[in-house]
């Protein structure tokens, strides 16, 4: 097949992307975002042989195709994560394990898991803490379907061994031998406990139940203050009674009027 040439994304062709995404996603994409727009789009089209990236923009956002659709918002998606991204918050929840031991079943929630890291972290602190015969588990929800299913693979790149302490490491990653050398696996004992589902927190949450830990963090500074503000209020009917609310530290939940309570930097308590 003959190289595909560069072509530049027409103003209409872009606005129709970012109105689409953004009914999908609630984020919205700016004029400066217009060279990582085309980028990606132009990659994906790529792939499915298209010349004309004009074209086949309309083709994906006027046709029926679901997979076309799902897949141009899982392109568009940013999945910035890494292991223990911000510490405190890993050890404020190994702090709350030590002062209350649960006594029924503890379930904590990533509500915006990219490709699973936050959530594996969680686990090691959890597997840590309760130990393997308490009963615990993870639950993992993304917009993207790409990342959702990378994440329930529990397979990483071995570089990313780096961000993980050396304590839980030796316990729960498993390097791979061989042709697998280069990645490593999280050990089964989390695989166990920790599964991730595609989820919107724009619309009405799956049926997953209720948490004494929600961690949402790193996603609410792409909205303004009223989308924030619904999406937290709808993550909260998942949070148990006096149960913790984790947003990034640079995410303030301040004026927003919602039944919450700070702790400490970047923890809130169920009011």
């Amino acid at each position: 097949m003959a190289a595909l040439t560069e072509q530049a994304i027409s103003q209409r062709s872009f606005e129709a992307v970012v109105s689409y995404f953004e009914a999908q996603s609630g984020i919205r994409l700016g004029p400066d975002k217009q060279a990582l727009v085309q980028g990606r789009v132009q990659k994906m089209a790529h792939e499915r042989g298209e010349r004309d990236l004009d074209r086949f923009i309309n083709q994906v956002l006027g046709g029926d195709d679901e997979s076309a659709l799902t897949q141009l918002v899982d392109r568009l998606t940013t999945n910035e994560t890494y292991f223990f991204r911000e510490p405190e918050h890993f050890q404020f929840l190994g702090q709350l394990l030590a002062q209350q031991k649960p006594a029924g079943m503890f379930r904590v929630w990533s509500a915006a898991s990219s490709s699973g890291e936050e959530a594996y972290s969680i686990a090691m602190v959890l597997a840590d803490r309760l130990g393997l015969t308490r009963p615990w588990e993870v639950i993992g929800t993304d917009l993207s379907t790409e990342v959702v299913r990378k994440a329930n693979q529990a397979r990483y790149p071995i570089t990313h061994a780096d961000d993980i302490p050396d304590y839980y490491k030796q316990r729960y990653c498993l390097k791979g031998h061989g042709a697998q050398s280069a990645h490593m696996m999280m050990a089964k004992p989390l695989r166990e406990r920790t599964r991730f589902i595609t989820a919107n927190l724009l619309e009405p949450l799956p049926d997953i139940g209720s948490f004494d830990v929600i961690f949402l963090r790193n996603m609410l500074i792409y909205f303004d203050m009223a989308t924030k503000a619904d999406i937290v209020r709808r993550v909260l009917t998942r949070l148990k009674p006096h149960g913790h609310l984790l947003p990034g530290h640079s995410e303030s939940l301040a004026n927003l009027e919602l039944p919450i309570k700070p702790v400490r930097t970047a923890v809130y308590q169920h009011a």
